[in-house]
């Protein structure tokens, strides 16, 4: 009876997990915005599952990718920017803090070999959608989202 309730438990967190990369991603393409009430519940679900349940990252591992991906993004947003903005001062930065934090919170499902692999991906899947739509900027959470599910697959069958 315990072991039902608690697959049961993983499967709605994982439920409830799916729910919320979608609704990022589909808000990040329809209005290039990533809302904290989506990221904030994707982290807590993120903590309780890489504690409690069998998941390819512990939750030290876990730790050690949001921290470095939040250090990571952070960077290459701040260069960006400042490249940018010394060419043209109104222009708009590349990398919002919502792309920033997602890369955190991914840090934290995918570790810090699975983050590397997610943004690799990311940046191949989002660089082809961007060249065949002719577009300067893209939504960058959609293209995470999928590269994160893939790092995850990779790390669990693969490494």
């Amino acid at each position: 009876m315990f072991l039902y309730i608690f697959w049961t438990f993983f499967s709605v967190l994982i439920l409830m997990a799916a729910g919320l990369c979608y609704k990022i991603a589909k808000t990040d393409m329809r209005r290039r915005i990533i809302p904290d009430g989506y990221l904030f519940p994707l982290l807590i679900i993120g903590i309780i599952i890489t504690t409690f349940f069998p998941w390819p990252v512990n939750i030290e591992s876990g730790a050690i990718g949001m921290a470095f991906g939040y250090m990571l993004a952070a960077m290459v947003g701040l260069v960006f920017d400042k490249i940018l903005t010394r060419k043209n001062p109104k222009a708009e930065s590349p990398i919002g803090m919502g792309d920033i934090k997602l890369i955190s919170v991914g840090g934290l499902w995918c570790g810090p070999t699975g983050l590397a692999i997610a943004l690799v991906l990311a940046c191949i899947f989002g660089a082809t959608w961007a060249y065949r739509k002719k577009q300067k900027f893209i939504p960058f959470a959609p293209f995470f989202i999928i590269g994160g599910f893939l790092s995850l697959i990779i790390i669990a069958f693969l490494i």
